[in-house]
């Protein structure tokens, strides 16, 4: 196989295996009422169905971005697909709640290995700056996507087949690549890459793990529930203690004089904010669509693509010729603007405003994010040695989860707490009703519906005119923070070159 060939193959495999893992994450959602009637979980037990995921995918990434530097990123891949595929198929026939959830934990270890994997196979192939660029961009887009063809193809799925079907899809596909992955793919590994150190393996993913636990814990129950204040300090503590690892053994985990790296550890921070900022989109718009305007999941996951479609465009078509016109900072600066103008778009949206009058909104979100995510993506790939590539991947999706994680409890409680401020129940509904309504607008919903006719309709519309409320107040967080991202990148990246080249040794940060 000629190296054009091989190339594009590369690229082509690396597009099929960052669309199936985040079809299944939102996928998941739909299936959920279907699986809850089937296996007859606790409430404990979906939270955890739904999280096994993330908490493994988010703990292991870093060791596994490590670990395909020293075996080789396609053997990872390799690995990481046939377990995904089986993993998937254990999920789709779990006969109890217990295994769904360990199920779903072993395709979190699996998908850990997949994006690391992914981008430093990228970097290996594509060596050309524009090129990887572009193809960074199309992974990138690719990724959102697919979230949101989730809904859309979860939807369809269970419309006619069991709620298995919505994991089941992922075998044959994963298949194709694993297949496709072992006769096209090159090795991209470490040629001197050292022994894994195994002290580091376990405090990085207490560390990354009590974090992102005590974030989502904060987000759903508040600060004051004890487990909050313990996973925060033991995932602070066993990340400090890492980091100090890191800088002293022989064959750290990670090189952190990457952070020495202006374009490395600015584009890790920006990543990280920008997607603090881009939860909004994803989540807050799928409440709305699903919840204010009681659209089905199936409309609701069409009704979003064209923001993903958005991100595609910013990201592979864009992003390669600004670079080159602009500057990276500037392109970077330029996207989380164009963002924050969606955002503010979006605070004009009301129950009764058309759905074409929110296309351009999601459109603008969704091509500056693309813009400014892909150059990032693309500065931390180009500004670290290919042999370290993997390691470096693994960093950024860390940092991608920790503001994902974050974005999704400051934000959430940002809409909640305007949501509960400005619900306005009409008299008559009792205390417990009134209790629950205030919870949620979903709580609020299900209460409406035990209530008579007309007093059922006046709690719905007080609930959804206060979510719209909420919604308006976090988006406009989204726009503030966006605004901030994009000073944040101007100074953090000012002096990183369009074209970067290859540098063994880490040049020191400058922000003064």
């Amino acid at each position: 196989m000629n190296s054009s060939a091989r190339k594009w193959g590369t690229f082509a495999i690396c597009l099929l295996v960052a669309l199936v893992p985040n079809i299944d994450l939102t996928a998941l959602n739909q299936a959920v009422p279907h699986l809850s009637a089937d296996l007859h979980p606790s409430g404990t037990q979906i939270l955890w169905i739904a999280d096994a995921y993330g908490f493994a995918l988010a703990g292991l990434l870093i060791t596994m971005g490590g670990i395909g530097d020293r075996i080789g990123h396609k053997r990872l891949l390799l690995i990481g697909t046939a377990v995904f595929a089986a993993a998937s198929a254990v999920t789709a026939y779990a006969p109890s709640a217990e295994l769904l959830i360990a199920a779903r934990a072993l395709l979190g270890v699996a998908g850990a290995t997949l994006m690391p994997s992914c981008l430093s196979l990228l970097r290996r192939a594509f060596t050309e700056p524009k090129e990887r660029t572009m193809a960074v961009g199309a992974f990138s887009g690719i990724a959102g996507l697919a979230v949101g063809l989730g809904p859309v193809i979860g939807g369809a799925l269970l419309d006619h087949f069991w709620w298995g079907s919505v994991f089941m899809i992922n075998v044959p596909l994963m298949a194709v690549a694993l297949v496709a992955g072992a006769v096209v793919l090159p090795e991209s590994r470490n040629p001197a890459p050292g022994r894994l150190d195994l002290l580091s393996v376990p405090l990085s993913v207490l560390g990354v793990l009590g974090l992102v636990y005590a974030i989502k814990e904060a987000a759903a129950h508040g600060v004051d529930e004890l487990q909050v204040p313990v996973a925060a300090l033991v995932g602070a503590l066993s990340l400090a203690a890492f980091l100090v690892r890191q800088a002293r053994v022989a064959e750290p985990l990670i090189d952190i004089r990457l952070f020495r790296r202006a374009a490395f550890s600015g584009s890790i921070g920006t990543n990280m904010f920008a997607m603090f900022a881009l939860v909004a989109q994803s989540l807050i718009f799928s409440l709305f669509f699903q919840l204010a305007l009681g659209w089905s999941p199936l409309k609701a996951g069409l009704a979003g693509l064209p923001g993903a479609a958005g991100a595609m465009i910013g990201g592979a078509a864009l992003a390669p010729p600004l670079i080159g016109a602009l500057g990276r900072a500037r392109v970077v600066a330029l996207g989380m603007l164009v963002s924050a103008g969606g955002f503010v778009l979006f605070a004009t949206i009301g129950l009764d405003t058309s759905y074409w009058a929110m296309v351009p909104a999601m459109l603008l979100s969704g091509i500056g994010m693309g813009l400014g995510m892909t150059v990032t993506a693309d500065t931390v790939l180009a500004s670290v040695p290919k042999d370290r590539s993997g390691a470096a991947s693994a960093i950024s999706e860390t940092g991608l989860e920790l503001g994902g994680a974050l974005g999704m409890a400051v934000l959430g409680s940002v809409l909640n707490a305007v949501y509960r401020g400005v619900l306005d129940l009409p008299a008559g509904v009792p205390a417990p009703a009134a209790s629950a309504a205030r919870d949620s607008l979903g709580g609020a919903l299900q209460t409406a519906a035990n209530l008579p006719g007309a007093l059922a309709a006046e709690v719905a519309a007080a609930a959804r005119n206060a979510f719209v409320d909420g919604m308006h107040a976090a988006l406009a967080c989204s726009a503030a923070l966006a605004v901030l991202v994009a000073l944040f990148a101007l100074i953090t990246l000012r002096n990183v070159p369009k074209v970067i080249t290859e540098n063994e040794e880490p040049a020191p940060v400058t922000v003064a």
